[in-house]
């Protein structure tokens, strides 16, 4: 079914709901890029589109980390405009891709301004706390940023989604096609930077050569994604069954020595104490 409308109201309240935050069993798989391709291309009905344009941007996010709840790109907001532009205009994956990092951006400010207007609600809560008021603190810790939550969200992605198919196709038509080719180009990198984002966060040399060996057999031999899954888990099990890494090994074995050693320091401390309190009585 291919409407419009109902794309627009479907992203936008998607938006809205899994940015409320209100339980903690699905909702990271609401803001899963690839999760959201594949149910807004079943809406539209191309659900294979929507799968590869939502992988393609969840490898940007690979290795994005929220320090202290920070989030440095709101990937959601960044598939929920970018996966229904490909789906519904004719613009490529990796242009999509390209406008998916300046929209997860603008996500971040989205964010920030819900957390300065939630700390009015929390300051109310707490004074209808001490007041013993629950169906109050109710309202104010919840309803209430629940309702700003859709404030802030919803028109957003509604609009662009909504307007943001025939403006874009409008666009496609004006804009120099040396800048799309810069453009797809750039798209096409953001992918590689998040698996080198990855890779640089597990920051073992050890494990380098098996990244390799996994890469040049996909470019080469072209195998499935599944036959890649396989050879990995493969690799895996031969390796912890072999013993692992010998360096790692070892510093696993170091950090356990000196875990047993602050445990003995501990024991023989609490035995001196002991001794003293028997010596006292």
């Amino acid at each position: 079914m291919q409407n419009v409308m109902v794309m627009a109201i479907v992203t936008g309240l998607w938006y809205w709901f899994s940015a409320g935050l209100a339980g903690y069993t699905l909702f990271r798989a609401l803001k899963s890029p690839t999760f959201i391709g594949f149910c807004l291309g079943l809406l539209w009905g191309d659900p294979t589109t929507g799968i590869i344009a939502g992988g393609s941007i969840e490898v940007i996010y690979l290795g994005l980390v929220a320090p202290g709840g920070n989030i440095p790109s709101d990937k959601a907001l960044a598939a929920l405009v970018a996966i229904p532009l490909v789906l519904m205009s004719d613009m490529t994956i990796d242009l999509a891709i390209s406008i998916a990092v300046p929209v997860g951006i603008l996500g971040v400010f989205i964010n920030n301004i819900r957390r300065y207007t939630n700390a009015f609600f929390v300051h109310k809560a707490d004074e209808q706390a001490a007041k013993g008021n629950s169906k109050a603190i109710w309202h104010y810790a919840t309803l209430y940023p629940l309702a700003l939550g859709f404030v802030i969200r919803f028109p957003i992605v509604f609009v662009a989604n909504l307007y943001g198919a025939e403006l874009i196709n409008k666009l496609l038509q004006i804009i120099p096609e040396w800048f799309l080719n810069g453009m797809s180009v750039m798209g096409g990198l953001l992918p590689a930077l998040g698996f080198a984002t990855t890779i640089f966060m597990i920051g073992k040399k050890e494990f380098m050569p098996l990244f390799f060996v996994g890469f040049f057999l996909i470019q080469y031999f072209e195998i499935t994604t599944m036959g890649a899954a396989i050879f990995g888990l493969a690799a895996a099990l031969i390796i912890t069954y072999m013993g692992g890494f010998p360096r790692l090994n070892k510093e696993s074995g170091n950090m356990q020595t000196s875990d047993a050693k602050a445990s003995s320091k501990k024991i023989s401390n609490e035995d001196a104490i002991a001794a003293m309190m028997r010596e006292v009585d």
